[in-house]
C-alpha cells in the first residue's frame, strides 16, 4: 500500500495552452492516506475519471505532480506504480476457472504455487468466491465477476493502491447493497487502500472513510461522510448530498439571528460576526430532516402551508411553502400531514447552516 499524494496536479485534453476554464481537472492538491478507503464523489463530467486515470498512469497529466510514498511517479507507467484497477464492466477471463484468474497476477510474478494457493484462498473467503474457485468464470453472474475483478488486485499484497472506476454501475439493486457490504469488509479485513470513483452518494458515504466532492473538474471538499453531510463546505455540496438535499431560503441578518419570511432563527454570536463581514448573499440551509411540521401559530415556529407530500414508504417528504419560499421536510410514517394544511415550521436552529455568496460562513 502506498501514500498518494497528489500537488497541482491539472489536465487539459486540449494540452497546456488551453484556458484555464477550459481545463477537464483544474489545480488539485489531495493526500490519500495509506490504508484507507477513499471516494471520488460527483456529477458527471466533474473530472472524477481524469483524476483516477492520472494516479494509475493511464492518462499523463497536462500539469503537477504525482507522488506514492514520497517518490514522484508522474512519468512512470502503470505497471512501475503497481497499481490495480477495476473499471465499470468487469473484466475476467471467461475459460479460466475463478481460481486461475485470481492466480493470474501471482503467477505471472513468478510467486511459490504454496504461496500462490494461500493468497488465492484467503481473498476468495473475503469476496465469498471460495465454493466458486474451481468453476469456469463465464457462468459467474455480473456482481461475481465484478468480485472476482476486485480479487486480482487483492491477491496482490505489493499492490500501491486498487482503483475502482464505477464498479457498481452494471450491478442490479439487490445485488448492490451486497457489494457494498463487501468493500466495507474488504476495507475492515485487509487494510488496502481503495480509492473508488461514483456519482451515487449512497455508496461513496457507505463505502468510504473520507470522501472527496468534485464539481466541474475542481476538488470543492474533502471530508468524512459526517463532516460532508453535516458541515458542506458550499452551496453545491449542501444540495448534492443528501435525498433530498439541503434547504437553501435567502435570509437577512439581524442583530443575533437570520431573518426568514414570517420570524427568526437565532444564531451563534460567532456566526453573526462571521456573516456581517462575508460577502454576498445571505442564504440559510437546513436539511428537511432538522424541519418539523407543528400545530398553527405554536411558539418558535414559522408560518409554513403544505403543497405536496411525497410518501415514500418509512418516511414522507413534504413540500411546504415559507413566504414563498420552497422547503423539504422530512418525517417519520405515521405523522403525514395533509396538502393544503396551515403549520407551524420548526427549524432545529443547532444544525442550520449559513452561507455567504454561496461558501459555508463558518467551516
Amino acid at each position: 500500500m502506498a501514500r498518494i499524494e497528489l500537488e497541482g496536479l491539472a489536465h487539459s485534453y486540449a494540452g497546456a495552452g488551453a484556458p484555464a476554464q477550459e481545463y477537464a481537472l483544474k489545480p488539485t492538491d489531495l493526500d490519500w492516506a495509506d490504508g484507507r478507503t477513499h471516494a471520488l464523489l460527483g456529477p458527471s463530467g466533474c473530472g472524477k475519471t481524469t483524476l483516477l486515470n492520472a494516479i494509475s498512469g493511464l492518462l499523463s497529466p497536462t500539469a503537477g505532480r504525482i507522488l506514492f510514498d514520497g517518490v514522484d511517479v508522474t512519468e512512470a507507467g502503470t505497471r512501475e506504480r503497481n497499481i490495480a484497477q477495476v473499471f465499470q464492466f468487469p473484466v475476467v477471463y471467461d475459460t479460466m476457472s475463478v481460481f486461475d484468474n485470481l492466480a493470474f497476477p501471482l503467477r505471472n510474478r513468478r510467486l511459490a504455487e504454496d504461496e500462490v494457493r494461500r493468497r488465492v484462498e484467503r481473498v476468495a473467503e473475503v469476496l465469498d468466491l471460495a465454493a466458486q474457485l474451481p468453476r469456469r468464470a463465464r457462468g459467474l453472474a455480473t456482481d461475481a465477476k465484478q468480485r472476482l475483478a476486485l480479487g486480482r488486485g487483492l491477491v496482490r499484497d505489493e499492490v500501491a493502491a486498487i482503483l475502482l472506476d464505477e464498479p457498481l454501475t452494471v450491478i442490479d439493486p439487490a445485488r448492490r447493497w451486497s457489494l457494498r457490504h463487501k468493500l466495507r469488509e474488504v476495507r475492515e479485513t485487509l487494510g488496502r487502500t481503495l480509492i473508488h470513483v461514483t456519482h451515487d452518494q449512497g455508496e461513496a458515504l457507505s463505502i468510504a472513510e473520507r470522501v472527496v466532492v468534485m464539481n466541474e473538474g475542481r476538488v470543492v471538499q474533502a471530508g468524512t461522510p459526517q463532516e460532508l453531510i453535516e458541515e458542506p463546505a458550499d452551496t453545491f455540496v449542501a444540495t448534492f448530498l443528501g435525498s433530498p438535499g439541503m434547504n437553501l431560503v435567502p435570509c437577512e441578518l439581524g442583530e443575533d439571528a437570520a431573518l426568514l419570511p414570517g420570524g427568526r432563527v437565532p444564531l451563534a454570536p460567532g456566526v453573526c460576526a462571521a456573516a456581517a463581514a462575508a460577502r454576498g448573499g445571505l442564504e440559510l440551509g437546513v436539511r428537511p430532516e432538522h424541519l418539523a411540521l407543528e400545530p398553527a401559530g405554536r411558539d418558535g415556529t414559522l408560518p409554513a402551508r403544505v403543497e405536496r407530500v411525497d410518501d415514500l414508504g418509512r418516511r414522507w417528504v413534504a413540500r411546504v411553502d415559507l413566504g414563498g419560499c420552497t422547503l423539504q421536510v422530512a418525517g417519520p410514517e405515521g405523522s403525514r400531514p395533509e396538502v393544503g394544511t396551515a403549520h407551524g415550521l420548526r427549524l432545529a436552529a443547532e444544525r442550520v447552516r449559513l452561507f455567504a455568496g454561496g461558501e459555508a460562513v463558518v467551516r
